[in-house]
């Protein structure tokens, strides 16, 4: 009984949810990985037995599918790099997430099929995400310049704990 009162006090809590929480991140990046290297093995096979076999006309529609599958591994790797920063960091960067939906609708606009210039709300939906994505993209963008460029100057010390008083620059003023 004393473990689960230790357990409902907060900061065991947190460590326990933390701990449990990297794991599955980690459990979701080998998963992921797994996935991305079989479906790549596949890819190369495929496409190497299309190639030697010459049953296929690259250009148009064969082209455009593997456009799509290029494009679905790289997302699929840029969701891998989003886990393993969140590893690395503890934090979710914002930038690849948007890089990655950036990513997923440019693939969905690439692989359009034929006849969707029929389809006006798909088209104008599919142009506000991009501008949406963007849009938040560079904010994000903004926002981390602003905050590094207020940190460009040199750290300075504080001279008799008086941070008011500018340090000695070596020159003697």
């Amino acid at each position: 009984m004393a473990w689960f009162r230790r357990l409902r006090s907060d900061g065991t809590y947190l460590v326990v949810v933390d701990r449990a929480e990297r794991q599955l991140a980690k459990l979701l990046a080998a998963g992921l990985l797994l996935v991305l290297v079989v479906a790549a093995i596949q890819l190369v096979v495929v496409l190497g037995l299309d190639l030697v076999q010459r049953r296929t006309l690259w250009i148009g529609e064969p082209l455009i599918r593997l456009l799509g599958d290029l494009l679905t591994l790289l997302i699929g790797l840029e969701v891998l790099q989003n886990i393993t920063s969140y590893l690395r960091r503890r934090v979710v960067q914002i930038d690849l997430v948007l890089l990655t939906a950036m990513t997923a609708v440019g693939r969905k606009v690439i692989v359009l099929p034929p006849g969707s210039e029929n389809k006006p709300l798909l088209l104008v939906g599919l142009g506000v995400a991009v501008l949406c994505l963007a849009a938040a993209y560079w904010l994000v963008r903004q926002s981390a310049r602003i905050r590094v460029g207020a940190r460009t100057e040199p750290a300075r010390s504080f001279q008799d704990g008086d941070p008011s008083v500018p340090a000695d620059d070596g020159d003697g003023h």
